[in-house]
């Protein structure tokens, strides 16, 4: 773990989306030197499954040592970021550095994201950042240590990170390119960076996007705190730079990340829009139990011998359908399956006695997912993570996300019956 500097003393930070989650742990962060921070997000009201608000938040900041100010802002309203930030220059006195941490994630294709989700992700990732750097820089301009970080990742053109969810890398591109286009406006004057996580984080969205059993797969939001503390301490011509959070830290010395994994040595979750030399890639993702996205897929093109494998699977699946599994899931799903053993299958967890087998759904699926046949009796099995699957391109969903997700409580009773 990086040890504190007392650097931030004094300093004060606006973060945006700061009531739980990696906003909340950089806060945490600076709050241990004594710094003000202003915790800037929606979240004024519990609620039922994220945890924390902007008071819980600021009781735990002042508890850590800092000051805080709580205040209710959507970025998307120009007037509610504006006031917060008159607000933190009346409590505070000014503002030093500026976390445009908010974000908006919905990892769907182009035919299957609503113009509603494209709006909202465009809004608070891209426009919402540029906003609130736009309202932050004349204070920051007075500043004696302006800094901006964004947490959004190295602008990276590889198709594979486009083809799966254009809006939503285009929506978080948005926040790069304010860094790439900032850090040269304001050279000599503000510092401008980007950080963003070598594997996946622990957080509620994360949680809501692999379900339950993600979390031994992450590592924990401290490793960004620990990161962003150390890139918001260089001297203030440090500027321009897209930062990935575990070569910080190595160029601060530590060396053993064990203390950042939620399941210390269990396999990680490589994060998106990072591309390594591509066979230290392949390997890696090998390792994980994953194919990298841009790795070509194996050949459909020959006949399928049997269904042997698939049957097998679906056999089991049936055995664990009942009542309660269809009531909590309510779903219907369609598996593309290409391959050895390529072919169409369904699983009916909406209907009354709900049903699986060969063929199209009998009524329209909820959720198409596509894949090879030889990774869907491994998804099935428990070897492989469905999550993993996802956010390496072994695994291409379309429809209703949130039924996706449900599919891994039933993943779980097959492993118990020991498929």
């Amino acid at each position: 773990m990086l040890q504190n500097t007392g650097k931030l003393a004094g300093c004060t930070l606006f973060i945006t989306g700061a009531s739980r989650g990696i906003g909340k742990a950089i806060a945490l962060k600076a709050a241990a030197d004594g710094a003000n921070v202003v915790v800037a997000a929606k979240t004024a009201e519990p609620h039922p499954k994220l945890p924390g608000t902007i008071y819980t938040a600021a009781q735990e900041i002042e508890a850590a040592g800092g000051r805080a100010l709580a205040c209710v802002v959507d970025i998307r309203d120009e007037r509610q970021i504006s006031d917060a930030v008159h607000k933190a220059v009346q409590t505070f006195g000014g503002i030093d550095i500026l976390i445009n941490n908010a974000s908006a994630i919905q990892l769907t294709g182009t035919l299957d994201t609503p113009m509603k989700k494209v709006d909202l992700m465009l809004g608070i990732n891209l426009r919402g950042t540029y906003l609130t750097s736009k309202l932050c820089i004349p204070h920051l301009l007075k500043s004696r240590r302006p800094h901006i970080l964004n947490l959004s990742p190295p602008l990276n053109l590889n198709p594979v990170w486009f083809k799966n969810h254009t809006a939503y890398t285009m929506a978080k591109y948005g926040m790069s390119m304010c860094v790439l286009g900032m850090a040269e406006e304001f050279r000599g004057q503000i510092a401008v960076n980007a950080l963003w996580p070598k594997t996946a984080i622990q957080t509620a969205a994360m949680d809501m996007l692999g379900g339950a059993g993600v979390g031994s797969q992450c590592r924990k939001a401290d490793i960004m705190a620990d990161a962003a503390y150390a890139v918001l301490t260089e001297p203030s011509g440090f500027t321009g730079h897209f930062l990935v959070d575990e070569d910080v830290l190595r160029g601060r010395g530590i060396a053993d990340f064990d203390a950042y994994a939620v399941q210390p040595g269990h396999p990680l979750l490589p994060d998106f829009f990072l591309d390594e030399e591509p066979e230290g890639l392949v390997k890696q993702m090998e390792q994980h139990g994953a194919t990298p996205a841009f790795k070509p897929p194996p050949s459909s093109s020959a006949p399928p011998p049997s269904d042997g494998p698939i049957e097998s699977t679906f056999d089991v699946i049936r055995g664990v359908i009942n009542a309660d599994v269809i009531k909590a899931t309510q779903g219907i799903y369609q598996f593309d399956l290409s391959g050895e053993h390529g072919g169409v299958w369904f699983l009916d967890l909406k209907s009354q006695s709900g049903g699986a087998g060969r063929g199209q759904p009998p009524i329209k699926a909820d959720v198409i997912m596509s894949m090879d046949s030889a990774d869907f009796t491994k998804m099935f099995s428990g070897q492989l993570k469905p999550t993993l699957a996802f956010m390496s391109g072994k695994l291409r969903i379309s429809g209703d996300m949130t039924l996706a997700i449900k599919l891994e409580k039933m993943m779980s009773l097959m492993t118990k019956a020991k498929l």
